[in-house]
């Protein structure tokens, strides 16, 4: 079953649970509606795309006006919800890299996870550079790799712009996975550990010996606390259930409850760095 179909069928379950909770059948329902009985039975068991006045309709019928705005987002994360890298990279990454630059300028307010990497927002040129041409392998997807790598740069001028907060955690297997050489490496610990201090920034690093509320998991972005990216091998996922979100905001404070910040964060960088064969 494709995410499309997976993502409709929930969109129906939650459908049902609303006309079940008014304590109406379905052909009170459609009654209500002036529809078919097949409209309401094809929307619940995901057999048919719901549209946004359908919804309306719906939440209005249940008495249940106040989960309007989740039917709504469901729906849209029916279209957004996964993109494929295959077809994002067909032309290369700077275009993916753009894309980024325009969604952190219109944030406000960012809460991210990175279990992997370092986060792109806190990467050097030459960093960027390694892991860029890494995927480009990977993905077997066109080389521009110096326009992809200027890209990324321009997205971190947000850092610097006034009214916005970053609140990352990094997993601390992050700061050995060695995708470049030492030399790349210890610069862009340097550059991480920079970062700490700044006011609009919050940097917290997840320890090995951290004793944790849950376990490590993939990486993750919540954007406004309004909508989620999760980025897998092969797909981009935006998720903008009030669910999800309230979920992985869950998961990002358990994170967090466990990470060091400030110099606690500045030693297990420079731990990390002193790890390094620089000879």
């Amino acid at each position: 079953m494709s995410d499309y179909s997976s993502g409709r069928e929930a969109l129906g379950g939650r459908l049902r649970e609303l006309r079940t909770e008014a304590g109406l059948q379905g052909k009170d329902l459609a009654e209500r509606l002036g529809w078919q009985r097949s409209k309401v039975s094809r929307l619940e068991n995901g057999k048919q795309t719901a549209t946004a006045a359908d919804l309306e309709a719906w939440a209005h019928a249940v008495d249940a006006p106040a989960e309007l705005a989740d039917l709504r987002s469901r729906l849209r994360g029916l279209e957004s919800q996964q993109r494929s890298w295959r077809r994002q990279l067909a032309t290369g990454h700077r275009a993916v890299q753009d894309r980024y630059v325009a969604e952190y300028r219109r944030t406000a307010a960012v809460r991210g996870y990175e279990a992997t990497v370092v986060p792109g927002l806190f990467q050097t040129a030459d960093y960027a550079r390694h892991l860029l041409i890494l995927n480009a392998e990977l993905m077997q997807s066109p080389r521009d790799t110096d326009e992809a790598v200027n890209a990324r740069m321009r997205r971190q001028e947000v850092l610097y712009e006034g009214g916005k907060t970053f609140r990352v955690l990094i997993w601390e297997g992050a700061l050995h996975a060695l995708v470049g050489p030492a030399e790349v490496m210890a610069g862009q610990l340097d550059r991480l550990a920079s970062l700490i201090g700044l006011p609009q920034i919050k940097l917290g690093i997840v320890p090995f010996g951290a004793r944790l509320k849950l376990s490590p998991k993939h990486g993750f972005w919540i954007f406004d606390e309004a909508r989620v990216v999760v980025e897998t091998i092969n797909s981009e996922f935006t998720l903008e259930s009030t669910e999800d979100i309230a979920l992985y905001g869950r998961v990002w404070d358990r994170l967090g409850a466990s990470a060091v910040y400030g110099q606690q964060a500045r030693r297990l960088i420079g731990r990390a760095r002193a790890s390094l064969d620089l000879s």
